[in-house]
Parts: C-alpha cells; structure tokens; sequence
C-alpha cells in the first residue's frame, strides 16, 4: 500500500467506518484530535489501519453478550495502534519512491488565500501576512517544508489563543474531554493522553474563534 502522507485523516476516517459497518458514522472531536496526534507523532498511516482491523478483530471475537456496546470511538483502538507501530518500527523501513504532489499548485493557492482571508475577517492580521509571504511556487516543490511552516504558523497562533483564553473556556475544554475520555483511558499512556489532551484542546481554542486549520492536511 502506498501511503499518501496529505489523505491520512480521510483514509483514517472512512477505514474506520467500513469496519465498524456503519458508513455514516461521524468521528468525534476527540476523535479527530487523537489522528492528529498519531499524525504528529509520526505513526505511519498503515500502522494505524492495522491497529482499527486488529482492534475490531478482537471485539467481534467476544462472546455476544460482551458485544452489546458497539466500539464509538477511535480511542477503543489507541493500544492495537501503537502495537501496530511499534512492530513496523521493528522491520526494515521500505525505500521511499517519488510521489506525484497531491493536488494541484493552484489549489494549494486558493487553500492559502482562503485561509488568508478568514484569519484577516478574525483579526488576526499578522498570521493572515505570514502564510501569505510564503514561496508556492518554490514550496510546492516541497510539500513537507511547506507543511512543516504552515505548521509552524498554526502553532504560533495556537500559543497566542491560548494566552488569551479564560480560565473558564481551558476548564471547559479539559472537562469535554475528560467526559469523552473517561472508557478509554485504560488503553492509552500517561504520554499519548497529554498528547491526545493538547491536540483536543488546541483543535477547541480554533474552532471557539472560528478559525481555519492551516496545515495541509484540511486542503
């Protein structure tokens, strides 16, 4: 299987709902904060497709009565994933070939300037400028450094709302999460939830200020 690095929450998304048999499945919050966090600590795209197998595999092996809840959540794989993972890591990485970019230069424009446009509408007018003085034409060449400062960019921003957030809004955000959460911290360490609760978080203080993702991965 080829990976395509920029599809990884799509083909996450719907290889989960193809094996939990329910198409229309929505993915929570905490859901796509846990992607994220498997996409930034490098867990390659197969590892985590299969964990989702090996995770479903073992609940349908259950007796019936065991079955009763249906898995909901993303985080119900987290452990077969990093075992997943963990085992690639053991064998002999496979040469990386070429890859045609994944979308179309102008497409990766109109990505940036919408994006401008909704950071300027916000009031965040210096990080609107920062992704606009970025080279396309030279990064599209590129893709994993242009990637690597969109997501600088973001995370500058991210520090910002973060400062300016009330203590009301952070304690909210963190009590979300500790409600959806709570069946599944058994199967995740002390190390994937700090991660997984700074992903959720931070996906919080964008969506409260209605701004837009700048990584790559949301074009």
């Amino acid at each position: 299987m080829i990976e395509n690095y920029f599809n990884y929450f799509t083909e996450i998304e719907e290889h989960f709902q193809q094996t939990r048999g329910t198409g229309l499945f929505l993915l929570s919050p905490l859901d796509w904060a846990l992607i994220e966090t498997w996409k930034n600590a490098g867990i390659p795209l197969e590892a985590v497709l299969r964990g989702i197998d090996v995770a479903f595999e073992k609940w349908r092996s259950r007796p019936a009565r065991a079955r009763i809840h249906m898995v909901n959540s993303l985080a119900y794989c987290a452990q077969a994933v990093m075992e997943e993972a963990q085992a690639m890591a053991r064998t002999k990485p496979a040469s990386k070939k070429d890859v045609k970019p994944p979308f179309e230069i102008e497409a990766v424009r109109e990505f940036i300037e919408r994006n401008a446009a909704a950071l300027r509408g916000a009031g965040q007018v210096a990080t609107a400028e920062s992704i606009e003085a970025l080279d396309i034409e030279a990064l599209y060449h590129d893709l994993e450094q242009l990637e690597q400062r969109l997501t600088s960019i973001e995370e500058k921003l991210i520090a910002n709302l973060r400062t300016s957030a009330s203590d009301e809004a952070l304690f909210e955000a963190r009590r979300a999460l500790d409600l959806d959460l709570k069946p599944y911290r058994g199967k995740m360490s002390a190390e994937q939830l700090s991660m997984l609760e700074k992903q959720f978080l931070e996906r919080r203080l964008l969506e409260s200020a209605k701004l837009p993702r700048l990584s790559l991965f949301y074009l």
